[in-house]
């Protein structure tokens, strides 16, 4: 088997040939490395490759299966980790020069479970710093470009984890989001994203921030393999208190199943947002496709607050008060974009934040309301494909002004709410650029959106899609 198929591989193609061994990890390693060395100085996606880790873990694994052990689920899989999670003896830097040098000593939660279940770290990717933004660049390791097109973004906040989905750098690529920092960096570049139940994955131990905003999750270029990386994440820790009692999720079953018989709203803006033309056009076909497959699918507007400026509030507060004792040394080596966040910062009173969760109530009231009618809700993922590197997220769209935080106008809402929401690659525009359509779940309902993701996904197939 030739290094360019297996990186084109899915993790359970990987799993079941190494099983079979009609492939070793040693290959995989191999081929992966080979491919990294070559296409990553052009994306600039991994910002620490584990090459002789990889290559090492590569060759126990190898003997462990001919010595007849008992295999875990990711046994020799490579799997990649955003650089702002823990990862014991591996430089975690945030993209950051106030951690640049950093090395942790310990994993987090879900990091331990990876390695248990016998995946390879092969590396960690690049983000913006502390993973604010929605585009990805930062003062230790610079932008990384997106693969369809390297004038572009990846956008953010997982843009290394989804920029080397995109480029077959890897099957499994975990990645945070707080604002849309899965879903929005998935959908620029053409992969599927899931960010789950908020709590689902153990966050800890980390640094303080987005508690009550971010999780963690599985970017990947298929439904299973996302399906399958999160199933081994989640789980309840008791070192992270928000995180959730064992659940069975059943998401390897959900994958086989069709979506026939679901009812499903489609809402084009939310009732606030502004979408370009194209995106809005992409993203209500791929929509309407559901009817195909025997869903019933109806145009709704919801009536929701718009929580973008509240989510400003809790990210420019949080972030201040976690560096507080820097302060001073960290405005000197800062991303020059993120001076606002501070001035906003200071401006602030106690009573910004408690209002933020009366909103959060009054939000959830407009959002229960649908999902007492619909199984899902489906928006665009975002309203813009991908913008040029350089800038921190667009500044018009449809030749109308608008927000900073305009980009993520269709993911706040639901790290708000705490639901599963994933994006699913859904078409391109005139330029190639890819377009992701949004698939919301009720609360704890991973399965669900697996479901009509990997109909979808048969319907509609995107993997063999490569820049």
């Amino acid at each position: 088997m030739g290094g360019e198929e297996i990186c084109y591989m899915s993790a359970t193609k990987l799993s079941a040939a190494i099983k079979a061994k009609r492939l070793s990890p040693v290959e995989v390693i191999d081929a992966l490395l080979e491919r990294i060395e070559r296409i990553n100085p052009k994306i600039n996606a991994f910002v620490t490759l584990l090459a002789d880790e990889a290559r090492d873990a590569a060759k126990k694994a190898e003997k462990e299966i001919y010595g007849g052990k008992d295999l875990g689920p990711l046994h020799g899989i490579p799997v990649s980790i955003k650089d702002n999670i823990f990862t014991k003896g591996v430089r975690t830097t945030f993209g950051s020069r106030l951690y640049e040098n950093f090395i942790p000593d310990e994993d987090c939660a879900f990091v331990e479970r990876l390695k248990k279940a016998g995946a390879i770290i092969l590396g960690k990717t690049n983000l913006p710093e502390f993973g604010l933004i929605g585009t990805t660049d930062n003062p230790v390791f610079g932008p990384t470009k997106n693969p369809w097109d390297m004038t572009r973004s990846p956008g953010g906040s997982s843009g290394g984890a989804a920029a080397s989905a995109a480029a077959c750098l890897g099957p499994l690529h975990q990645g945070n989001d707080g604002g849309g920092s899965i879903r929005i960096p998935a959908s620029l570049c053409g992969v599927y994203g899931l960010k789950p139940q908020i709590g689902r994955v153990p966050r800890l131990p980390s640094l303080h921030g987005w508690e009550t905003l971010s999780c963690e999750g599985p970017i990947t270029r298929t439904v299973e393999d996302a399906a399958l990386l999160l199933t081994i994440m989640a789980g309840p820790d008791d070192r992270d208190r928000s995180s959730l009692p064992d659940q069975d999720m059943g998401l390897m079953k959900a994958v086989k199943e069709d979506a026939r018989g679901l009812k499903i709203a489609w809402s084009p803006d939310l009732g606030y947002a502004t979408v370009d033309p194209e995106v809005l056009e992409i993203t209500e076909k791929a929509a309407l496709g559901f009817q195909g497959l025997g869903c019933e699918v109806e145009e709704i507007t919801p009536s929701l607050l718009n929580i973008e400026s509240d989510w400003l509030v809790i990210v420019a507060s949080e972030t201040a008060t976690a560096v507080e004792e820097k302060r001073q040394e960290w405005e000197r080596v800062m991303y020059p974009g993120y001076k606002p966040f501070m001035s906003l910062a200071d401006a602030l009173k106690a009573k910004d934040m408690v209002l933020t969760q009366f909103h959060r109530e009054d939000h959830w009231a407009g959002l229960r309301k649908v999902f007492e009618t619909y199984d899902l809700l489906l928006t665009p993922t975002t309203p813009v494909a991908a913008f040029d590197i350089g800038i921190m997220g667009p500044e018009k769209i449809d030749g109308k002004d608008v927000a900073p935080t305009a980009l993520a106008a269709f993911t706040i809402p639901f790290n708000f709410s705490g639901q599963p929401a994933a994006t699913i690659p859904c078409g391109f525009t005139r330029e190639g650029l890819p377009v992701g359509l949004q698939i919301i779940g009720r609360r704890f309902d991973e399965a669900t959106i697996i479901r009509a993701s990997a109909s979808f996904e048969r319907a509609y197939p995107w993997a063999d899609k490569r820049p």
